[in-house]
């Protein structure tokens, strides 16, 4: 299926890391390559049009580290208010017209199959998010998720606190679309030092 639009990606990348206790996030490394880059690189590689990157904690540093290159950088001033204003700030930088693939930057176990999955089999007027199975082997919505470009600024006005989308999307759960994405990547996020593992995988 052919998008009805160009994707712009959204990587949320402004949090500080507080519970790591190594920095922002952005910074952490990927094979050597600061995981801020290593995630634009998978979602323009994945298909999407371009690439907004929402910085916030350690902001200047995070510039003169990462390359960014091809990303259009927002600062959300506001980041430790939570991810509601980050994805507001994220959405507002979306062209118009454009439909917004949100992703995490927490996220190392992306892959650019699981952004070109979700991709192609989004329809017109919906939210498409990637699923990844539980111990039980049921799909888990996840990330990323492709909002339709007609969404975002219902999507963005519902965005406040810690929220995010989470309460747009709990209000319209007969738009979701899952798409099954453990084959082809892992979305699990690095939240604590037990997780940093992950980022070597």
């Amino acid at each position: 299926m052919t998008l009805s639009a160009p994707a712009t990606a959204v990587l949320l990348a402004a949090g500080a890391g507080t519970r790591l206790g190594l920095g922002p996030k952005a910074l952490l490394r990927r094979r050597g390559t600061p995981l801020v880059d290593h995630l634009a690189a998978v979602l323009h590689d994945g298909g999407c049009d371009g690439v907004v990157v929402v910085l916030g904690a350690d902001a200047d540093r995070v510039r003169a580290e990462a390359a960014l290159k091809g990303c259009t950088v927002v600062v959300n001033d506001a980041w430790d208010s939570g991810m509601g204003g980050s994805l507001k700030a994220g959405l507002a930088a979306v062209p118009p017209g454009h439909h917004a693939l949100v992703a995490l930057v927490d996220q190392p176990g992306l892959t650019a199959e699981a952004v070109a999955a979700v991709l192609a089999v989004h329809r017109p007027g919906r939210v498409t998010a990637a699923a990844y199975p539980d111990a039980s082997g049921t799909l888990m919505r996840g990330h990323p998720v492709l909002f339709d470009a007609t969404l975002l600024t219902a999507v963005a006005d519902s965005a406040h606190g810690d929220a995010g989308a989470r309460d747009f999307l709990r209000a319209h759960p007969e738009l979701v679309d899952l798409v099954g994405c453990g084959a082809s990547g892992d979305g699990r996020d690095v939240d604590t030092p037990a997780d940093l593992p992950l980022l070597e995988d």
